[in-house]
């Protein structure tokens, strides 16, 4: 056998491995923000508990003070935070994706924090499979929120506190949550699902509650 071929074949065992290793690493690109937020959420939970039992108060699990209070959200149970972007095309990705690298993005024609209407705030990803994850960290966790969890929105200097009462899963094109919910004044958190895919929205409906 020729030293051209052993080397051909060489090659040829080789390209199958090189695969895996590809494919493997292509996955852990999409999936590793959801991995990494959800690792954190586990450990974050896992200290305060400890500090409950120690019966101790002066350690903060985390810092629940808002970027900005010109347009924020804080998600205490998920601590999550971020800038909100207002006024974004939501059906341009053009437009929207820039901005969600900044922050999360605030549908332009929905309402604004203490206007009558929906306040809806988005975070994903269509532009391509493996940028998804890139886009919407800040909402991965928002499936774990349940009825009366708070969701604090800061608006002009003031705080709105919203709080949850329904979750759902809905087709990517789905826009009903855009428009007015009911006849309060209701918030609308969405993001892509399952977690680093565009496969189905997931939509977290709160209402308002009190201004601080």
């Amino acid at each position: 056998m020729s030293k051209r071929i052993k080397k051909t074949n060489k090659i040829i065992k080789i390209i199958p491995n090189l695969l895996i290793i590809f494919s493997l690493l292509l996955i852990y690109l999409i999936f590793a923000p959801a991995l990494k937020e959800e690792t954190s959420f586990q450990a974050r939970n896992i200290y305060k508990n400890i500090l409950k039992i120690e019966g101790s108060d002066k350690h903060q699990v985390w810092d629940s003070t808002p970027v900005n209070t010109d347009f924020s959200i804080v998600i205490p149970k998920i601590y999550a935070k971020s800038a909100i972007i207002a006024n974004v095309d939501a059906t341009n990705s053009n437009i929207f994706l820039k901005q969600l690298k900044k922050g999360v993005a605030h549908a332009k024609g929905t309402a604004l924090p203490g206007d009558r209407g929906n306040v809806y705030l988005f975070a994903h990803s269509t532009d391509a499979f493996y940028n998804v994850g890139f886009y919407n960290a800040v909402f991965y966790l928002i499936g774990k929120l349940n009825t009366g969890d708070e969701v604090f929105v800061y608006y002009k200097g003031i705080k709105y506190s919203y709080i949850v009462f329904d979750k759902r899963v809905v087709n990517a094109n789905d826009t009903k949550y855009l428009g007015k919910i009911d006849n309060t004044n209701t918030l609308t958190l969405q993001t892509c699902y399952p977690p680093g895919t565009t496969l189905k929205r997931l939509v977290v409906l709160a209402r308002q509650a009190q201004t601080r």
